[in-house]
């Protein structure tokens, strides 16, 4: 299943190039869920409610995608988590562009940890990347993110996979700069999610996704998600070491090599397997106020 929102918050199942209307199974959702619920009640439900939303979207008239605007496909999660330094191509690619300066937070995802980012910096692809900082380098990160689907914290390897609600595109925007890490990944804009989340049941092997990443074309990123230093079973566990994970919360993966500057007016897609669609960006200019 393909769930994506869109519109003003409402929920649709695409399926081919088709938006199937299923705003009543968010409503009746919604209505039911504590107010006080940690996480999004969406995808809290799915498990209960994916045979009833299947058939809600055979019997609803489609919009074709091209039509509406695609929001966030979660509407309420309670934190946006980044792995660093997860991909080995990419660390080679950090050391060498720091010309020998030393790391901060050096190369072990162990030892430089999960890092969070603004919820705030999250959008869909109704809205366009604004570059705030035109004078500094601003670059591009292309991810696989987890979407969690049930609450858990210590989470085993073993039933990693048991938490995951779907997977999506996203992209980790970084404005380079002697700041703090999350706080110069987390300006307005800077965490691209979408177009939809494809359900953990649409994809064989989480650690095997192809994704590549273009800027006007130009190919930047090419990699797959089995050259991942820690795997998503070993991400999750690693993350709910820490924190409690709760339904929708996202888990941006990691970045490969090839990450590269974007300016204003460039477009940026990122591609992976036919079930995850494409995630389109367009580039702009801050606009002082908005």
């Amino acid at each position: 299943m393909k769930l994506c929102r869109f519109g003003q918050d409402r929920l649709g199942v695409v399926i081919g190039d088709m938006v199937h209307d299923v705003t009543a199974a968010q409503d009746q959702i919604r209505a039911q869920a504590p107010y006080d619920m940690r996480g999004d009640a969406v995808i809290a439900a799915l498990p209960e409610w994916r045979g009833r939303i299947d058939e809600m979207a055979k019997s609803a008239p489609g919009a074709p995608l091209a039509s509406v605007q695609l929001l966030p496909p979660v509407a309420r999660w309670t934190k946006t988590m980044a792995a660093p330094t997860n991909y080995r191509d990419h660390i080679a690619e950090m050391e060498a562009n720091r010309a020998g300066a030393p790391s901060k937070m050096g190369p072990d995802i162990g030892k430089a940890g999960i890092f969070l980012k603004a919820n705030s910096s999250v959008i869909g692809m109704n809205e366009e990347i604004p570059i705030r900082f035109s004078d500094r380098r601003n670059d591009h990160e292309a991810e696989i993110v987890i979407v969690i689907g049930k609450t858990g914290t210590d989470i085993s390897q073993e039933r990693a996979l048991d938490h995951v609600a779907g997977y999506a595109l996203g992209l980790d925007m970084t404005v380079r700069g002697p700041e703090d890490r999350s706080f110069r990944k987390s300006v307005d804009g800077y965490t691209p999610l979408g177009p939809w989340i494809v359900t953990a049941d649409e994809i064989a092997d989480p650690d095997d996704i192809p994704f590549t990443l273009s800027v006007n074309g130009d190919k930047r990123q090419d990699s797959n998600t089995q050259h991942m230093v820690y795997s998503m079973r070993r991400l999750i566990e690693f993350a709910s070491s820490f924190y409690t994970l709760y339904p929708g919360d996202l888990l941006y993966t990691g970045t490969p090599k090839g990450v590269g500057p974007v300016q204003p007016g460039d477009i940026i897609r990122v591609n992976a397997l036919p079930q995850f669609g494409e995630l389109r960006m367009n580039v702009r200019a801050h606009k002082i106020g908005g």
